[in-house]
């Protein structure tokens, strides 16, 4: 089976970092510095910096306030100097969301009814006005035909009230995070109310505020006909953290897009990968991921916008292998991210057999999938794409089964790995979502077996993407996972890594190794060529590019995780071993 390789529409074809602005060092600068090493040189031409790029303010900045550039973390000098090295650079659009914190949020908070942004995200109320019965608060609940149908990433109804200033609290769509504080009010806070009793009013509210007690439940005695004037005060003194739904109906949300994508063309972006836009389109009677056709009605617009500011789209979606939606997006000529892989590879490693791996290399050479691969990322390893799904009532397979899959769960989890599930909208667990850890851990921090991993990686057909810590061996960070609290499993795998660590993890063999197998797939002109993979047993993979009298040929032994590279090299033949 053989695939050319020529790159992606006009995306150059070599090998991508990924990092955060300050995963290396204290700011991008930092991280700049370090490619400018002579240990790193020509080994990255793409860059996908994670959106602590942008201002942002929780989600490690996946809940993005706007997107002009973190000036503490990142300056114009960085932009011209990753130009000067000639590595393009990827950025994230977050299409689902805005912070409470963005400025079209604030609006709302402040001005409510009459706020510009009122329908610039989504009143849950006014969405299901019809097609659901309100509860004791004045919550229109979903029938449960609709309810049924509702994917959630969090357990709940995907709300958060929005105190407006006339007093009420409106529910606007929060698909995923929220925190609400309430602060403890004082009597001067009570000025202006004529109250029997402001002492008692205030030790009655912030007794209740620091057992998170239902407010709406208190009785003020004597005071009690002040009730909603008190809960008024109470609630001007919120304060939230959360990822708001944008409503994908109103023209000022489209009006948004189009200045985001020119101000990410503006800062050097060649790819611009599209987060939780899969969420973005809602209708009733449909679910909330991937409504058809509203999803590539959606799609097809953002993609005129980004042809506008020569902006290679790689939508990002998450789902069952049994689904197909990654060969639905292909088919439409999108880039695909190959989040099947670092299973796979896990698997592959593990039971020392290549058929589950050699099946899906197959597929992306018959289907001509345009993919970007990776091991580990900032955001864990999937295990859900990997399983199969009924549709209309067939079963459709996965790439591995239920109890192939349980077995890399519980390898990694017996290694130290954290786990995140997806809810149904009754708040129960519905399936194992993603494993968190370093890949270097999930693979049982066997030096050889990374090696290994990598050089699979980069001889796959794609644009290998490469986490930053998994180049520098990093292992599982408890510390970090624990200190975040709940939610903070992510945390795990990505640790910060001073210039100093830098300077000491240059000198391992697993690091300089990985190094040079990559800068041979960064530079190497055989990539460009077609791929094949050559019959083996089954606990041997290999795999050979060819372009013209240009050759790279990776051997490997599954079960003793040992491998040798042959490359062509101005006429003569190389070994990397």
């Amino acid at each position: 089976m053989t695939t050319a390789n020529s790159g992606t529409g006009g995306i150059r074809n070599g090998v991508m970092l990924n990092a955060y602005p300050d995963s290396i060092g204290q700011n991008l600068s930092d991280l700049v510095a370090i490619l400018q090493k002579p240990e790193f040189k020509d080994t990255f031409s793409l860059f996908y910096v994670l959106p602590t790029f942008f201002n942002s303010d929780l989600d490690r900045g996946f809940s993005i306030i706007d997107y002009n550039h973190n000036e503490e973390l990142v300056s114009e000098k960085d932009i011209k100097a990753l130009k000067k090295l000639n590595i393009e650079l990827k950025f994230d659009i977050v299409l689902n969301h805005l912070s409470v914190a963005s400025p079209q949020f604030k609006d709302l908070l402040a001005k409510g009814e009459k706020s510009a942004y009122k329908d610039f995200f989504i009143n849950w109320n006014e969405f299901w006005k019809g097609e659901g019965e309100p509860d004791e608060n004045g919550l229109i609940i979903p029938k449960k035909e609709h309810l049924d149908k509702l994917f959630m990433r969090k357990s709940g109804l995907p709300i958060l009230n929005v105190p407006f200033p006339d007093g009420s609290e409106q529910p606007y769509w929060n698909t995923f995070y929220q925190k609400v504080n309430l602060e403890e009010i004082q009597e001067k806070d009570l000025e202006g109310l004529e109250l029997v009793n402001k002492a008692e009013v205030c030790s009655q509210v912030n007794v209740a505020i620091r057992n998170a007690e239902d407010l709406s439940k208190l009785n003020f005695g004597a005071d009690e006909v002040k009730k909603k004037e008190i809960l008024q005060i109470v609630n001007r003194k919120k304060s939230f953290l959360g990822q708001m739904d944008v409503n994908g109906k109103s023209p000022l949300v489209w009006d948004f897009y189009e200045q985001v994508l020119s101000k990410v063309g503006s800062y050097g972006c060649k790819i611009l990968r599209l987060d939780a836009f899969a969420y973005l389109h809602k209708e009733v009677g449909q679910t909330n991921f991937f409504n058809k056709p509203g999803t590539w009605d959606y799609l097809e617009r953002i993609n005129g916008i980004a042809r506008k500011n020569k902006l290679q789209l790689l939508p990002e979606i998450h789902a069952e292998y049994g689904v197909h939606l990654h060969d639905e997006v292909a088919t439409e000529g999108y880039m695909i991210y190959d989040f099947f892989l670092p299973g796979l590879l896990i698997h592959t490693l593990e039971k020392g057999s290549n058929k589950a791996l050699l099946g899906w290399a197959k597929e992306i050479i018959e289907r001509g999938f345009k993919t970007v691969n990776m091991l580990g990322c900032h955001d864990g390893i999937p295990v859900l794409d990997l399983k199969g799904k009924e549709v209309d009532g067939i079963y459709q397979k996965g790439l591995l089964t239920d109890e192939e899959i349980d077995d890399i769960m519980d390898v990694v989890l017996a290694r130290g790995g954290r786990v995140k599930n997806l809810y149904g909208a009754d708040g129960k667990k519905l399936s194992y979502y993603q494993v968190n850890a370093t890949y270097f851990s999930a693979l049982g921090e066997d030096e050889q077996k990374m090696l290994l991993a990598r050089a699979i990686q980069l001889f796959m057909p794609g644009i290998p993407q490469i986490w930053y810590l998994d180049v520098f061996a990093g292992a599982n960070d408890y510390e970090a996972a624990d200190k975040a609290g709940e939610g903070g499993h992510k945390e795990i795998n990505r640790t910060n890594l001073s210039l100093e660590e830098i300077e000491q993890r240059l000198s391992q063999k697993v690091v300089s190794a990985q190094l040079e197998l990559i800068r041979l797939r960064n530079l190497h002109p055989a990539f460009s060529g077609a791929v094949s993979f050559p019959e083996t047993s089954e606990n041997q993979l290999k795999i050979s590019w060819t372009n013209g009298d240009e050759f790279a040929h990776l051997s490997s032994d599954l079960t003793s995780f040992s491998f040798e590279i042959r490359y062509s090299d101005g006429g003569a033949e190389r070994v990397m071993r």
